[in-house]
């Protein structure tokens, strides 16, 4: 699971369309109608991505895509494992300040969170979706948070229809070289 701003850009000026012989104009201006927040989480293994746009990246919007996962996402599992950053929306408050008590409890008892070391982000594969995602559907301006979400549903079916699967090549040599102080010494 994680997380990305996306700015709302509007054209300050029309382009001027292609004509033969002439590449499409797009003046530089531009007029920045506020930011909107990505929460991506993916399922590896089966080629799926779940995706919710909110207005803001803040601990409720966090524990609300959580309970989505939970409740809507996978209902009839006992157990979700779910890879993330540190940051410090992702934790058990957010669902406490949320959520009632025992709603709270229900839903972090239902997850084992694993999160990524500091400075390890690029370990977390919802990251290489987000990148995949701005990459074939934010390549341009988009103005409104409707239209974003428009673009995102489209994108997020198009890519589950496929089973989209990360090409993950990152192998157990490599993390120990890489990650090495994260790996316990062993002493003879």
């Amino acid at each position: 699971m994680d997380e990305s701003p996306k700015q709302l850009i509007e054209e300050a000026q029309l382009p001027i369309g292609m004509k033969p012989g002439r590449e499409a104009r797009v003046d530089y201006e531009y007029i920045r109608n506020g930011v909107v927040n990505i929460f991506m989480a993916n399922e590896p293994l089966k080629g799926k991505r779940f995706v919710e746009v909110t207005e803001f990246k803040t601990r409720k919007e966090w524990a609300m895509f959580i309970k989505e996962i939970a409740d809507v996402i996978y209902p009839n599992s006992k157990r979700i494992t779910l890879v993330m950053d540190n940051y410090n929306t992702h934790g058990a408050s957010a669902l406490y300040e949320t959520f009632r008590p025992e709603e709270a409890k229900r839903l972090w008892d239902r997850f084992e969170f694993v999160y990524t070391p500091k400075h390890g982000s690029w370990l977390n594969m919802a990251e290489i979706e987000l990148h995949v995602l701005n990459g074939q559907c934010f390549n341009r301006h988009i103005s409104t948070m409707d239209k974003i979400k428009e673009e995102v549903e489209a994108w997020e079916i198009s890519r589950n229809n496929k089973k989209s699967k990360i090409n993950w090549q990152f192998t157990n040599k490599q993390a120990r070289v890489k990650l090495k102080r994260l790996y316990p010494l062993i002493y003879n």
